[in-house]
């Protein structure tokens, strides 16, 4: 589970962090250099690009924070937010996809169905499985069954 769940940040905070800091190298060479996926789509907006910079690395706060704690409630919070961004983010693409070519639609579709893949296999695994009740020694109360931790099954 905690594998799957920094899976999941890295995916989200590798690329965040790179619009953020550097918008028009993450615009001119995502996914790598020579790429330049993000380019397909004219005209460049640094606002834009920092902008989903930002939010891409939110996310993977979140998700980093879910791996750590494995709360059953943080958890399938992240995942779900995880398929907040993915899913319409794939559906944009399924519709764009003759700007590219063959190589790169397939990488394309990989990278947005994977995350999505491991999104509904985070889910499904933590609404399963014996419950572990979380650290409760970091603030000393019971937490509520939803918030309990799920299997580390890693």
């Amino acid at each position: 589970m905690r594998t799957a769940v920094v899976l999941l940040c890295l995916a989200q905070g590798v690329p965040g962090l790179w619009a953020l800091v550097a918008p028009r190298s993450f615009y001119d060479g995502f996914p790598l250099p020579g790429f330049g996926w993000v380019a397909m789509f004219p005209p460049y907006n640094e606002h834009l690009v920092r902008d989903l910079g930002a939010l891409s690395f939110a996310l993977a706060v979140v998700l980093a924070l879910s791996a750590v704690s494995l709360e059953r409630l943080l958890v399938r919070a992240a995942a779900f937010g995880c398929l907040g961004f993915t899913v319409p983010h794939l559906v944009f693409h399924l519709g764009h996809l003759g700007r590219f070519g063959t190589a790169d639609v397939v990488e394309q579709l990989i990278s947005q169905i994977a995350p999505i893949a491991l999104s509904v296999f985070i889910l499904l695994v933590a609404r399963q499985g014996p419950d572990k009740p979380a650290d409760e020694s970091r603030s000393g109360v019971s937490r509520e069954d939803d918030a309990k931790a799920v299997p580390a099954a890693e």
